[in-house]
C-alpha cells in the first residue's frame, strides 16, 4: 500500500491482505515461520512412524537442505519472498509509520537498531526490501545464525534478505551499500522478558557493537520500536540455568513460544512499527570507547523518546520501557 502522509510529518504504510484468502495466507505463514515446526514434524515421523527407506530418504533431505547452496537472487525464491510479504506480513496486521521519510538517502547506507526481541522480532519484516516501503533499494536484516542450520527455513529466510549475525556479514554488507537491520538485544534480551502486560525491555545498555560498526562505517543509526509485537505469541522460559546456557552455545531462543492452537501461527494482534530519523556519525576506522559511548548514549535517548512519543498513538498508553 502507497504510504499516507499524517498530521506530525510521519508516512504510513499498512500492508494489507484483503485480496489473501485463507488458505494463502496460512500458506505465507507456514513458508516465513513454520520451518522449525515441519523439520520436528519430519524427524518424529522418521523416527516412529516412516519405514526405514523412507525415513533415512527423509533425514538424508534435511540435511541435504541444511547445507546446500542458497542465493537471495534465484528469480523463483524472489517470487517466493513476494508472495510471503504479500499475504503474510499484513495479517497481524502490522502498520509502519517512518518520521521523516524524506530523511533516508537511497545512496546512502544504515543501521536499523531494533527494539524489542520479544518471542520473534516480527515485526522487523516490514522494513525489508522486498515489502518496498522504506526508500531503500539495498536491505539486510541481521538473524541468528542458527536458523541458517535449519533446512528450508535457511532457504526462504535468505530469499527475503537475511543473513546471519556476524561482524564480518554486517562491515561488508554495509561497506557494500546495503543497509542493516539488527537487533541489539538479540537472544540474550529474552531472559529479560517478563509477563507483565505494561512492560518492555530493552537489552542495550552494553550492546556496543553495532554502533562501533555504524561508526566505523560512517552509516546513520536509526532507532526503530515495535509495539504490540510481545503479545503475538504466548511463550514459557524455562528455569534451568543449563538449558538457558546450552541455548546460548548453539544461538538458539532460550524459551518456548507458541501461537494459535499451539501452533507456528501468531495471534492476529495489531503492531505498529515506529522508524525513527537517523542519526549521523563521523566515520571512524579506530574510534575510542569515549566515542562509540556518546554515540550510543544518542541511540538509546532517541529509543526512548520515539517509545515515549509514540506509545499514545500505538494504542499503549500504559507502556512502560525497561532499558537495562
Amino acid at each position: 500500500m502507497a504510504g499516507k502522509n499524517e498530521e506530525d510529518g510521519s508516512t504510513v504504510f499498512r500492508p494489507g491482505t484483503a485480496a489473501s484468502s485463507p488458505v494463502r495466507t496460512v500458506v505465507a505463514l507456514a513458508l516465513w515461520l513454520g520451518a522449525i515446526h515441519f523439520n520436528l514434524l519430519l524427524v518424529l515421523a522418521s523416527v516412529f512412524v516412516f519405514p526405514g527407506r523412507i525415513a533415512a530418504l527423509v533425514l538424508g533431505t534435511q540435511l541435504f537442505f541444511m547445507f546446500a547452496p542458497v542465493s537471495n537472487t534465484n528469480g523463483w525464491g524472489r517470487n517466493v519472498a513476494r508472495f510471503i510479504c504479500k499475504h503474510a506480513v499484513g495479517y497481524f496486521p502490522i502498520t509502519l509509520h517512518v518520521e521523516d521519510y524524506d530523511a533516508f538517502d537511497p545512496n546512502t547506507a544504515y543501521v536499523f537498531g531494533y527494539e524489542p526481541h520479544c518471542a520473534m522480532p516480527l515485526g522487523l519484516w516490514v522494513v525489508a526490501a522486498p515489502m518496498g516501503f522504506m526508500p531503500l533499494p539495498k536491505m539486510k536484516i541481521l538473524a541468528s545464525s542458527a536458523a541458517f542450520y535449519t533446512p528450508f527455513q535457511r532457504q526462504i529466510w535468505t530469499w527475503l534478505g537475511l543473513v546471519p549475525a556476524s561482524r564480518k556479514n554486517f562491515s561488508y554488507y554495509l561497506g557494500a551499500g546495503y543497509s542493516c537491520a539488527v537487533v541489539p538485544g538479540g537472544l540474550r534480551e529474552m531472559r529479560y522478558m517478563d509477563h507483565e502486560p505494561d512492560s518492555e525491555v530493552a537489552f542495550i545498555r552494553s550492546r556496543k557493537g553495532f554502533v562501533r560498526i555504524a561508526i566505523q562505517t560512517g552509516c546513520p543509526l536509526v532507532p526503530v520500536f515495535c509495539f504490540g509485537q510481545d503479545r503475538v505469541y504466548n511463550w514459557w522460559r524455562p528455569g534451568s540455568n543449563l538449558l538457558v546456557k546450552i541455548a546460548g552455545v548453539l544461538k538458539a531462543p532460550a524459551i518456548v513460544f507458541w501461537g494459535k492452537f499451539g501452533t507456528f501461527i501468531p495471534f492476529r494482534l495489531p503492531m505498529h512499527v515506529f522508524v525513527g530519523r537517523p542519526i549521523e556519525v563521523t566515520k571512524n576506522n579506530q574510534p575510542t570507547m569515549d566515542e562509540i559511548n556518546e554515540v550510543h548514549k544518542k541511540f538509546v535517548m532517541a529509543l526512548q523518546e520515539l517509545f515515549n512519543k509514540h506509545k499514545y498513538k500505538a494504542g499503549c498508553p500504559n507502556l512502560q520501557l525497561q532499558v537495562i
